[in-house]
């Protein structure tokens, strides 16, 4: 142990108890911890349980601890005992070494409060504070890249493709507003997920009961910390059983971050495909030149960004089943998998917030049509046929595409070779209006 620790004697039994990884309590829980210990202290002040002198002297280290100050008095293996016990301890202890004048760790910092409620809560207001100030944020910077490249694609024709055939054609500026909105609608998701993640289990004590907790304690701590935090989802629970037995809330929100990672793995992988060649693919876009792509190959650019944006979200989905099974494992009054859950979406949400900000501004921002490429892909579809259906009928057109595709002749010339009108083919062959659609 290091001399200079402030931790007790249940801090170091977890440290040599639980040498597992290597890897920390996620430092947006520790923060939290403290936060919510700094506001318990002060609530019990107010309601005459705890001297306002020794409030005060907990209000500030728990104030030191929450800013960063001491994260290194905070060693215990984030694969600890499933409730967080081992944690709650070591800040309980940590902050009443810094405290002083006999500051006791469970009967003074850890008053009216129980591993098993202000531990969840803790990894509860840490999701809520990275999904709302960071991950929001990141996605609308997201949206607003990809809507913004929409507008000025608007008028580019490309092929369309369906099953990676070819296709009607579309605009580059219809397959971005599409992109758009999958992240407008990720935010929406997240944002309904973050009501109950509000919802805190604090005040619940051991079992949901709230035995050992004054009845307006946990009311009066989630005021001051919605207050002093711009938190509004902060909310009691529905119900305290409810609450104290289950992370659903954390699941729930895993599963909308498991969503936008599908969207990301989507758009990601469209842009890379688009993006590739720039002789031998399909040449639509040119991706910004951002590193070699090897080091052997002359020339050679590669979609970084992309790459690691399907990577990252890979790493979400293998989280959000962690999270899933974690969540399902819940028995009785307890759920005993939450640092495993916090761990797994703590480092989603940072993930997510990271991608899609270098996403954003390292690679959409950046993207330029290759025109020569839409141009040759929207005119080389044979899907155009679909407009003459119409027209000439299914069966018809059907043989005309056949025709083109077996003898690699255009289609305008087997068509009228077939007896379409050529005025009626070169007015009902127009990519821009087909395009368009029904619009």
């Amino acid at each position: 142990m290091p001399a200079n620790h402030l931790w007790g004697g249940e801090t170091a039994k977890a440290v040599e108890n639980f040498p597992i990884s290597g890897e920390r309590v996620p430092l947006s829980v520790i923060h939290w911890l403290a936060r919510l210990k700094g506001a318990a202290a002060a609530v019990n002040a107010e309601l005459g349980l705890l001297p306002k002198r020794s409030a005060g002297r907990i209000e500030k280290a728990a104030a030191e601890i929450a800013a960063g100050k001491h994260d290194h008095q905070f060693p215990i293996d984030v694969f600890q005992t499933g409730s967080g016990t081992s944690t709650n301890m070591n800040a309980n202890e940590v902050i009443a070494a810094l405290a002083g004048e006999n500051t006791h760790a469970n009967d003074h910092v850890n008053m009216g409060q129980s591993s098993n409620d202000v531990f969840p809560s803790a990894v509860h207001l840490a999701a809520l504070h990275v999904a709302q100030n960071d991950l929001l944020p990141a996605l609308k910077l997201l949206e607003r890249s990809l809507a913004r490249k929409a507008r000025s694609f608007q008028n580019v024709v490309k092929a369309g493709r369906t099953h990676l055939m070819d296709a009607v054609p579309v605009t580059l500026g219809q397959e971005f507003a599409g992109y758009a909105a999958q992240i407008a609608l990720a935010q929406e998701r997240i944002a309904a997920a973050l009501l109950h993640v509000g919802q805190i289990p604090l005040g619940g004590t051991a079992t949901g009961t709230g035995l050992n907790t004054h009845p307006k304690f946990a009311q009066k701590v989630r005021a001051r910390l919605k207050r002093e935090s711009g938190l509004r989802q902060i909310a009691p629970p529905a119900d305290p059983f409810e609450a104290q037995a289950n992370r659903d809330a954390l699941v729930e929100l895993s599963g909308a971050l498991k969503v936008l990672a599908v969207s990301l793995t989507k758009i990601a992988g469209d842009l890379a495909l688009m993006g590739s060649g720039p002789r031998a693919g399909i040449a639509e876009l040119y991706l910004p030149e951002l590193q070699k792509g090897s080091s052997i190959m002359p020339g050679k650019v590669n979609p970084v960004i992309p790459e690691v944006v399907l990577q990252v979200s890979a790493q979400v989905i293998g989280n959000d089943t962690a999270i899933t099974v974690g969540g399902l494992q819940g028995q009785f009054e307890l759920n005993v998998r939450i640092p495993l859950i916090a761990r797994n979406l703590l480092q989603s949400l940072n993930l997510l917030t990271s991608a899609s900000t270098v996403f954003a501004q390292k690679c959409v921002d950046g993207i330029r049509p290759n025109r020569a490429g839409t141009q040759a892909s929207a005119g080389a579809t044979l899907a155009v046929a679909t407009a003459l259906n119409g027209a000439i009928g299914y069966d018809r057109a059907t043989a005309i595409v056949k025709t083109a595709t077996d003898t690699g002749r255009p289609l305008r010339e087997v068509a009228i070779e077939a007896g379409v009108d050529p005025k009626l083919y070169d007015d009902t062959i127009d990519l821009r209006r087909i395009a368009r659609g029904n619009r």
